[in-house]
């Protein structure tokens, strides 16, 4: 009985083993080519630093490129969700990552509900648009219960937003939308 029951489980492992092999593959099929490349200065952008309104510190910056967009200021902390007509629908600040996409225009290349974040905080509305050195740079917001205190070392691409502006992102960035990210 001791040997049909090894075999048994050998058979079980070879065959979890093949479908974690299968599904890994499938998802990495899945995977954009262009996640984390710029997609250029067609849009318009500026990769030096855009004029701001010193009257009004939430008003779009120039520059910022035209048409539906996600605009993300590194020196200002603050993001720009802009729709038709270059119409602000809503901007919030941030607190960025320890790693910093370059300036450019980049695409959403893939979204997770919810996951645990590079730095061990569970997150949710996580919106993906590069990688800088490995390192994935996206949107996200923490969850409430997560870990207090994330280690200050690790290399992270979370820009964390508030649970509302999370849900707002969530909606707008879907996959394929365009990242702005000026200086």
């Amino acid at each position: 009985m001791a040997g049909s029951s090894s075999g048994f489980v050998v058979g079980l492992t070879a065959a979890a083993l093949a479908t974690v092999g299968f599904l890994t593959f499938k998802a990495a099929a899945n995977v954009p080519p262009d996640l984390g490349e710029r997609t250029g200065g067609a849009l318009g952008v500026s990769t030096s630093k855009a004029p701001r309104d010193s009257g009004d510190p939430e008003a779009l910056p120039a520059g910022s490129g035209s048409g539906e967009r996600v605009v993300y200021s590194l020196d200002d902390d603050r993001v720009w969700l802009v729709g038709n007509g270059d119409k602000v629908k809503r901007t919030f600040q941030v607190s960025p990552g320890s790693v910093d996409p370059a300036p450019g225009a980049y695409t959403v290349g893939s979204r997770s509900s919810s996951i645990t974040g590079t730095d061990g905080m569970p997150v949710e509305h996580v919106v993906r648009f590069a990688t800088v050195d490995g390192v994935t740079v996206g949107f996200s917001a923490a969850v409430p219960g997560g870990t207090p205190q994330p280690d200050p070392v690790a290399r992270t691409g979370g820009i964390r937003e508030s649970r509302a502006d999370g849900a707002a992102m969530w909606q707008f960035a879907t996959i394929g939308r365009t990242v702005v990210v000026i200086p």
